[in-house]
């Protein structure tokens, strides 16, 4: 084998392009670098058995009496073109890469579609002998012809050139384009695809992407815009409305401190007023989340503060309810009472208020009574480490000390008033004998303790320590 590489150097150079296109097949896209590096090198060994047996690829191949020959060494020569241009496009890309990233590409194909252009005018002037004026005049003429009748697409290519050179938007990034909402997968020759949040794939011209309202919801970094609009009654105060609100805000702990969360009065008429909770989430997978948990609070500190959200129908009762017993109706736990039993709890329930900072129960506390936020913003924080940790925030309707009442243990967290709150409170003497014989109330109690047990545990739990990785390199130091 090796003597017949020696005898016939043709045949060599053809065994190198075999070799290059099997060596970039197998190498993995990770060795990207390994790739580059073997292509290089068997284009250089390529061009060294080109010259050596006296093919120039700036003049037409020797051997003209020898048919067979002849051929095969303009096809190599002509193949010498084209492999340099691949060989060049593909340094080109590594070096666009680095700089630009994945946002390079387009230009990348371009750059590379004319160095293909070159080089075949020039295998067809130097190696065929062909007049370049003549042919560039005929592809001249194809060109134009081809480009009315591609205008659109054309116009797609170009305008993906100005998208990729002005970067309004990257991959990965959160963006909508006239309406269409979603994530940037893709920004080829013709168009952008974007991964909307409910995973369908839009694809959408470049043409119309340069034309279009582009937001970008992922610059700056990290900030991801939310807003929830309520309507309230245009009789409601709106300093009670937006103290409310203000309340629902700092009970939704995935709101970014920078830049503050605010609420503002949008408009308001005749009909109504619409209030708006604006905000900032680190992620856009929190928003529909954060959107709905906002909205539940401000039902809810609305609610507390004697404001219903603006409806039609009002419900006719809600007036001449009381608060404890509103807050009976309004509690999960307790909504299996009937009617009388509400109405006597409900006189069994003391208000009590705590400042922001004050402690409701300390953490390791049994509780011989429950409360029942009536209004404000409860923080809950456990001890991991030696460290306070906020687990969650609580607000109206829910409840706290259950682990007291249920089975005179405490819990390992430590119930603070973030804002002004006010709670009712029940003693145990008198909420025991109803839960030993109301077995609805005394499960759905526990369910709850159970939850809260579970949730403290799995936040201050170690995490499993991560054995560490053994190689040479540290072999070596363990041995110094």
């Amino acid at each position: 084998m090796l003597s017949l590489l020696t005898e016939h150097p043709l045949f060599c150079a053809f065994v190198l392009i075999l070799l290059d296109l099997g060596f970039w097949r197998l190498i993995s896209s990770r060795g990207s670098e390994w790739k580059l590096l073997v292509r290089v090198l068997i284009f250089t060994l390529f061009s060294i058995v080109l010259f050596n047996e006296g093919l120039n690829p700036m003049e037409p191949a020797p051997w003209a009496d020898n048919v067979p020959l002849h051929l095969a060494a303009t096809a190599l020569q002509i193949g010498w073109w084209l492999f340099g241009a691949r060989t060049l496009t593909v340094l080109i890309g590594a070096v666009m890469m680095q700089r630009v990233g994945h946002t390079g590409r387009l230009l990348q194909d371009l750059l590379g579609a004319v160095i293909f252009l070159i080089a075949i005018i020039a295998a067809l002037a130097y190696v065929l002998d062909l007049p370049v004026k003549g042919v560039l005049a005929t592809s001249g003429a194809l060109a134009i012809i081809v480009g009315l009748a591609l205008q659109s697409t054309l116009s797609d290519v170009f305008s993906g050139i100005v998208l990729n050179t002005t970067k309004p938007y990257q991959l990965d990034d959160w963006i909508s384009i006239d309406g269409t909402e979603g994530r940037v997968t893709d920004i080829d020759w013709r168009a952008t695809r974007l991964q909307t949040s409910q995973g369908s794939m839009a694809v959408i011209p470049n043409s119309l992407a340069a034309k279009a309202k582009i937001i970008n919801f992922s610059r700056p970094s990290n900030m991801f815009g939310v807003a929830v609009g309520v309507q309230v009654s245009p009789h409601a105060r709106p300093s009670s409305v937006i103290e409310a609100l203000e309340r629902a805000m700092q009970g939704c702990r995935q709101l970014l401190d920078s830049p503050a969360p605010s609420v503002a009065l949008k408009s308001s008429g005749s009909s109504g007023a619409e209030y708006e909770i604006s905000g900032f989430v680190a992620s856009m997978g929190e928003k529909r989340a954060v959107r709905n948990q906002l909205f539940d609070l401000a039902y809810r500190h609305l609610q507390a503060s004697g404001v219903n959200l603006l409806s039609s129908n009002e419900a006719s009762t809600a007036s001449t309810l009381s608060r404890p017993r509103a807050l009976l109706d309004s509690s999960p736990i307790f909504s299996t009472l009937r009617e009388e039993e509400k109405d006597t709890f409900s006189q069994n329930m003391t208000l009590q208020t705590f400042r922001a900072g004050e402690t409701l129960l300390a953490g390791g506390e049994v509780s011989d009574h429950l409360f029942i936020i009536e209004s404000g913003v409860v923080s809950v924080t456990l001890k991991r480490h030696g460290t306070a940790l906020e687990s969650g925030r609580m607000g109206p309707g829910e409840v706290i000390g259950e682990a007291g009442i249920l089975s005179d243990t405490a819990l390992p967290a430590d119930f603070t008033a973030k804002t002004f709150c006010t709670l009712y409170r029940i003693e145990k003497s008198y909420l025991k004998p109803c839960l030993d014989a109301r077995h609805e109330i005394h499960d759905a109690m526990q369910a709850l303790l159970d939850f809260r047990l579970h949730k403290a545990q799995s936040l201050t739990e170690e995490a499993p320590a991560v054995a560490p990785k053994r190689g040479f390199l540290q072999w070596l130091r363990n041995r110094a």
